[in-house]
């Protein structure tokens, strides 16, 4: 069986949009807050005039901007004072400059004078992480966790963004390792070893630690997340029972219940999602982004007037990309056969990632309200950012052309395209098609063969020429090495299967034949599967199913062109 290829509206289902990939699950990473010390043995020394004249220096090229020459002044104000203030000042600026030289040499002067500075050792260690120096990192995190016994969970929480940048994943898992084994009661030491056992690619680790980490901390939901993020690698199933136990118990914790929603919505459990999306809106009703997503839902389900609430809500919100609300506004229009409202809100999207599909699909609708010519001249007005872009508006205008029953100008459009995307396999495919409903099979074959040279893993390639072949009974053995050359790329395809079977007809064998034709029909039946099958059965001398297979395909297509030929030939 060949079959033609045509373009349709395709839904997104807010994978894109609502893709939840497992991610760490991390305070924000910010600047070290310095803390409340106050130095001992201070120096005692005269405020001279030099020593002024460079302060004020220090400040101004602070204040201005500077901060490089700045740092460089206080350096040598604080190798000259040896005031761990004055160090604190330089090691400031120079963290300023992001030059890690400059600000470790600061920092090492600021801890020499000030030696049980946690401030300086704190800064200093996740610079050297920053600079994937792990091991002179080590000491001051070891010294620095030990110092704050009460504050260890919140320490690991804001090393933990550091260490994860770092490229040797596994030698950051090490360290902290390390770090948080004299921890084994914080609920952040369990949960930042778990992270960074699943960045290293340590599943079972990760699981075991972040366990640890909900035991000492059942309500914690960042724990929760990173339990059902890692387990949603795996089994998406137990991560939404997972969430589903917790959320039970903690229904306030929106963050679990929009990924609960989301490992939903990847299982297609539509409506299930839908409710807890809308759980989402009820709490947060100025939120456009869920009203979209219940609305997308909906839309799904085919309950089209929810859905379009939900997207004119969406916009009354302002939802930023209000491209993509139009756009799917369209759909809806479309989905309601209210062609004109689709395309008014198509007409709608000037910016977003549907601006062109917008285009394509407003260009088809001018053609199914009769303006054939409106819809081509709109069509050449579509800008196409590259060749694929450019293959589809070829490919929509010659579709137009042929379902106006125009097929010799339809075939012109394409073989214009392939004047300037001469190997462009998509291209060639639908020219192929086109040259053989037209009767040009030479021209079909010579493009169809062009396309298995450029692709030799196309299986509709081979499937379309060898079909060919066997339909019009010319050079059927190479016809039968075609199909099944496509049925050994696409085994499970219902049309490869259907050719596969027609072939084993033209030669003869009749049980084969019947054996893939009916697992074709099972697949899908489909009018010209049932034909073939009617057919065979018929030859076979199974009148009787022959005619009900016939039959049952009549109903449900009348108006196929294949199916009523061939009940014509055998029937009175």
């Amino acid at each position: 069986m060949m079959i033609l290829k045509r373009s349709a509206i395709i839904l997104s289902l807010l994978l894109a949009a609502c893709a939840h990939a497992p991610q760490p699950v991390v305070e924000q990473a910010v600047k070290p807050e310095p803390q409340a010390e106050k130095p001992s043995n201070l120096p005692k020394l005269e405020l001279t005039g030099q020593m002024l004249y460079e302060f004020l220096l220090g400040d101004v090229a602070s204040q201005r901007g500077i901060p490089g020459m700045a740092a460089q002044i206080y350096m040598r104000l604080a190798d000259s004072t040896r005031d761990p203030r004055v160090a604190s000042r330089a090691a400031h600026l120079a963290y300023d400059t992001h030059d890690m030289g400059k600000a470790v040499e600061a920092f090492n002067l600021w801890l020499e004078l000030e030696p049980a500075s946690l401030e300086a050792k704190q800064m200093l260690s996740l610079m050297l992480i920053g600079g994937g120096r792990l091991d002179e990192a080590r000491p001051y995190l070891v010294d620095m966790l030990a110092a704050y016994p009460d504050r260890v969970g919140h320490a690991l929480m804001k090393i933990y963004p550091f260490l994860a940048q770092h490229p040797d994943k596994v030698a950051a898992f090490e360290l902290l390792r390390e770090l948080t084994q004299p921890y084994p009661h914080v609920a952040e030491a369990h949960l930042v070893l778990a992270q960074a056992a699943g960045a290293a690619g340590k599943h079972e680790v990760a699981l075991d630690e972040v366990r640890q980490a909900r035991a000492l901390r059942a309500e914690w939901e960042a724990a929760a997340l990173f339990e059902a993020q890692l387990l949603q690698r795996e089994s998406p199933q137990e991560a939404s029972a997972l969430l589903k136990k917790y959320l039970a118990a903690y229904p306030e914790a929106n963050e679990a219940r929009l990924l609960y929603a989301r490992i939903l919505l990847e299982q297609r459990k539509y409506a299930e999602s839908r409710t807890e999306f809308q759980r989402l809106l009820n709490v947060h009703p100025e939120n456009a982004d869920l009203a979209f997503a219940v609305a997308m839902l909906s839309l799904e389900m085919g309950e089209l007037e929810r859905a379009e609430s939900g997207l004119r809500q969406a916009l009354a919100k302002g939802k930023k990309d209000e491209g993509t609300v139009y756009y799917y506004l369209g759909q809806l229009g479309e989905a309601k056969k209210s062609n004109e409202d689709a395309l008014q809100n198509y007409r709608r999207v000037q910016d977003g990632e549907y601006v062109f599909a917008a285009h394509l699909r407003a260009a088809y609708l001018l053609y199914r309200t009769g303006k054939l010519d409106e819809a081509r001249d709109y069509l050449h007005q579509a800008v196409a950012q590259n060749n694929q872009q450019r293959v589809q508006v070829m490919s929509i205008e010659a579709q137009i052309l042929r379902d106006a029953k125009q097929p010799e100008a339809a075939y012109q459009v394409l073989t214009q395209g392939l004047e300037k995307l001469p190997n462009h396999p998509e291209l060639l495919y639908e020219a192929a098609m086109l040259a053989d409903q037209i009767g040009k099979h030479d021209i079909f074959e010579q493009l169809m063969r062009k396309v298995i040279q450029i692709k030799p893993d196309n299986a509709q390639a081979y499937n379309a020429l060898g079909y060919s072949l066997l339909d019009r009974n010319e050079h059927v053995e190479e016809g039968m090495q075609l199909v099944e050359k496509a049925s050994q790329l696409a085994p499970n395809d219902f049309a490869i299967m259907d050719s596969v079977g027609w072939g084993h007809y033209r030669l003869g064998n009749i049980p084969k034949s019947l054996e893939f034709l009916r697992r074709a029909y099972n697949a899908n039946p489909d009018p010209e599967v049932a034909a073939h099958l009617g057919e065979v059965l018929w030859v076979q001398g199974e009148k009787e199913e022959a005619k009900k297979v016939w039959d049952d395909a009549l109903k449900s297509h009348p108006d196929n062109v294949v199916l009523k030929e061939v009940m014509k030939r055998f029937l009175p």
